[in-house]
C-alpha cells in the first residue's frame, strides 16, 4: 500500500508542531503555524496574547528554518516582529545578497542539523529567486563549516533541545555525528 505523499507531510507537520509546543510553549509562549504566503514572527504585545512563527504554506522546511531563526534570536530580539532584522526581498543585488549570506550561515546551518534530526532533506537557500545571484560557494563552504562546528561543540540550549526531540521523534541517528554531513550535499 502506498502512502499519499501529501497526508503523510501532513502527520510529519503536525509531529513537528507538537514536538515544538511541547518544548517551548509553557516558558516562551510561542506557537508553530503554517499556511502563510510569506514566513513571519509575530511577537506578543497588547493585541496578541502569545508569539508565533508562521512558516511558508505546510512546507516542513520553511518550518524549520523559522525555528532557527527563532533558536538563533535572543530574548530582546524575540519581542520583537520579525525579530527586528533587516530584510531585502527578491531581486537583490551581489552586495545584499552578500549581506544576506553572512547573517544566513548560523540559521541555516541550525536548519541542517533538524532536517537531519526529522529525517529531512536539506538545501542551501540563496532566497533570491528573483535576483541573478544564487548561493556563492563562500556560502556554502560557511555553512558547512558552521554545521561541523556544531557538530563538535553543540547547539545553543533550544536548538539542542529540539534537535533531540526531533531525533527521538523521527526515530534518527544523533544529529551530532559529523560523518553525516558532507560539503558535496550542499552542492
Amino acid at each position: 500500500m502506498q502512502k499519499d505523499s501529501t497526508f503523510f507531510q501532513c502527520g510529519r507537520l503536525e509531529r513537528l508542531q507538537g514536538i515544538f509546543s511541547t518544548l517551548f510553549w509553557r516558558e516562551y509562549r510561542t506557537r508553530l503555524e503554517g499556511g502563510q504566503s510569506e514566513p513571519f514572527y509575530r511577537a506578543e504585545n497588547d493585541q496578541y496574547e502569545y508569539n508565533v512563527i508562521f512558516f511558508t504554506q505546510d512546507y516542513f522546511s520553511s518550518a524549520l528554518h523559522e525555528i532557527a531563526h527563532w533558536c538563533v534570536a535572543g530574548q530582546d530580539r524575540r519581542k520583537l516582529d520579525d525579530y527586528g532584522y533587516w530584510y531585502e526581498p527578491d531581486g537583490r543585488s551581489s552586495a545584499q545578497q552578500a549581506l544576506f549570506e553572512q547573517v544566513e550561515v548560523v540559521p541555516q546551518s541550525m536548519e541542517r542539523i533538524f532536517a537531519q534530526a526529522a529525517g529531512q532533506p536539506f538545501r542551501v537557500s540563496a532566497d533570491n529567486l528573483d535576483g541573478d545571484c544564487k548561493a556563492s560557494e563562500q556560502f556554502i563552504r560557511s555553512i558547512h563549516a558552521q554545521t561541523l562546528y556544531y557538530c563538535h561543540h553543540g547547539l545553543p540550549p533550544r536548538a539542542d533541545a529540539f534537535a533531540k526531540a526531533l531525533a527521538k521523534a523521527f526515530e534518527q541517528p544523533d544529529p551530532y555525528d559529523e560523518n553525516l554531513y558532507t560539503l558535496e550535499q550542499l552542492c
